[in-house]
């Protein structure tokens, strides 16, 4: 794996509009290239902010959303609907407003699905969804995600993968996360196997929180104690901060700056 890449835009929103443009930019060359694309979606304030601003850029009309397939790096056990769920922010932010095919649209289950409160049985059923849509090429249990987007908590915590828990050392595609130290407690990620399995994972950050997790991640830590440092695709790794969250930079990573 190729080390990341750090680029720092002035604030949130510029960064949420570049990450939204690069987002067009790869979709699209995905579809050219293969006839589809995959992406899997983060929530958060700066996951979200993606979202709302590629719903809002004229560039979206050039991705063929009845070709694109969504997924999610995690989500909180909790019903359909309910505020805190990552699927609702997205679909309220973005996929409401695009021609998404439903079938391609993949949340996680919720707490009122098939499996009722049994978040074990939910994580497998997610895990079967994945390993349905893999495809020889991929070679493993999930499909090779396009993009792979992330969120780092201030702890350094990626998807719901928080230090030193199990499910940090869990080889499984899915894991049932229980006891999470940020509410709610219970929840569903994928694990760092099928994170990495994407062609690029770009992790999202901003805020002056995050500086330090930033710099933990790209200080060479081992991901159990800093989760965001195990987060690299098979092609590439993107750090896309604002400049508060750049604030502690390691010295050896350069930064292409915004204005």
């Amino acid at each position: 794996m190729t080390p990341p890449v750090v680029l720092v835009h002035r604030d949130q929103d510029l960064l949420a509009e570049a990450a939204a443009a690069r987002l067009v930019t790869r979709i699209v060359d995905a579809q050219a290239a293969r006839g589809s694309a995959s992406v899997v979606l983060t929530g958060g304030g700066v996951g979200t902010a993606v979202l709302a601003a590629l719903a809002a850029t004229g560039a979206r009309d050039a991705i063929d959303w009845r070709r694109l397939d969504v997924w999610w790096g995690d989500e909180r056990f909790l019903p359909t609907g309910d505020p805190e769920r990552n699927e609702t922010g997205a679909r309220a932010a973005l996929l409401d407003h695009v021609d998404v095919d439903p079938a391609r649209v993949h949340p996680m289950p919720a707490s009122d699905g098939p499996d009722g409160d049994d978040v074990e049985a939910a994580a497998e059923r997610y895990a079967a969804e994945l390993r349905a849509a893999a495809r020889p090429e991929d070679h493993g249990p999930v499909p090779s995600f396009d993009v792979l987007m992330l969120g780092v908590g201030p702890d350094a915590h990626v998807a719901s993968l928080f230090p030193e828990m199990p499910a940090v050392r869990d080889e499984r595609p899915v894991v049932a996360v229980h006891g999470a130290p940020k509410p709610p407690p219970t929840r569903i990620s994928l694990t760092f196997p099928s994170l990495c399995a994407a062609h690029e994972v770009w992790v999202l950050a901003s805020g002056e929180a995050k500086a330090k997790a930033v710099r933990l991640g790209l200080s060479g830590a081992g991901p159990v104690r800093v989760p965001c440092a195990g987060a690299r695709g098979r092609q590439g790794t993107l750090f896309l901060l604002d400049r508060e969250a750049a604030a502690e930079l390691p010295p050896e990573f350069g930064r292409t700056a915004s204005p």
